[in-house]
């Protein structure tokens, strides 16, 4: 197992760190970023004097922004012996899925009532640009227009309180619900499925585009299942983890993905 460690902006200082809220704020998305997109593997040990190096920040700083993760469930908090990236387990996916399945046709229900047009022609657009990149098999592209669909309808519902519970719930599966390979016919079903999800939209019906949603997360939770992205409580727990110093590396393009057999497919 390797993963991949991505510095996008100049080091940050320790005594800049703890010097403003702001600066806290950075280190914690850049440290939820490594693990929402895998680049911290899931079970992996975090390797502290690593990030602290590279982002150029005590231990300090860094201890603070791990115990922001264990409150969002991202990494597991070892006492005294540092942390590791949290895996799911099966009933963690039950339970997350239920919970997304809820939030979004709550958010479909209210955004039929409450969208713009200009929200309805921009998530028209991403749909029908989603529909050439499923025809052009690019998934990373897919995969890209598929999240920004779900997360414009429940923008679209214009309720803060859902938004942020959203959030939260779907950034701890985010890495499972988006990227969960599927055979060709259930990527087929999950374009029809989008097809009815814009069709709904644009009637305005909200029991329809509720009862969509619902079905569509269902089976977006059987594919992440039968993937293998959740594992039982026993292996969740126990086991050895993994520590691997970060490295850095060039960030494939979409053509590289595109050539790949285990490339993402999104549903």
């Amino acid at each position: 197992m390797d993963w991949h460690l991505r510095v996008q902006t100049a080091p940050i200082g320790a005594a800049q760190v703890e010097a403003g809220e702001m600066l806290h704020e950075d280190v914690v998305a850049r440290l939820r970023h490594m693990l929402l997109e895998g680049e911290i593997p899931p079970g992996a040990r975090v390797p502290e004097r690593e990030l602290c190096l590279a982002f150029g920040i005590s231990r300090t700083p860094l201890r603070e922004a791990l115990k922001v993760m264990g409150a969002e469930g991202l990494v597991v908090l070892l006492p005294n012996r540092g942390a590791r990236a949290a895996r799911l387990t099966s009933k963690d996916v039950q339970d997350l899925f239920e919970v997304c399945e809820g939030l979004e046709a709550n958010a479909g229900e209210l955004a039929c009532g409450r969208i713009t047009d200009d929200e309805l022609r921009d998530i028209a657009r991403l749909h029908h640009e989603m529909l050439d990149h499923y025809r052009e098999r690019d998934q990373v592209q897919y995969y890209r227009c598929n999240r920004q669909i779900h997360e414009a309808i429940v923008r679209a519902a214009g309720n803060a309180v859902l938004s942020t519970l959203y959030e939260s719930v779907t950034a701890r599966i985010r890495r499972a619900r988006f990227v969960a390979p599927m055979t060709p016919a259930h990527w087929e079903l999950a374009v029809q499925e989008h097809e009815a999800i814009l069709n709904a939209l644009l009637r305005r019906d909200g029991a329809a585009l509720s009862h969509v949603l619902r079905r569509h997360l269902r089976h977006k939770r059987e594919a992440v299942e039968r993937a293998g992205f959740a594992e039982n409580v026993d292996e969740a727990s126990g086991g050895q983890t993994e520590e691997i110093a970060p490295r850095r590396s060039r960030r494939s393009g979409p053509s590289d993905v595109k050539s790949r057999p285990s490339a993402r497919i999104s549903g």
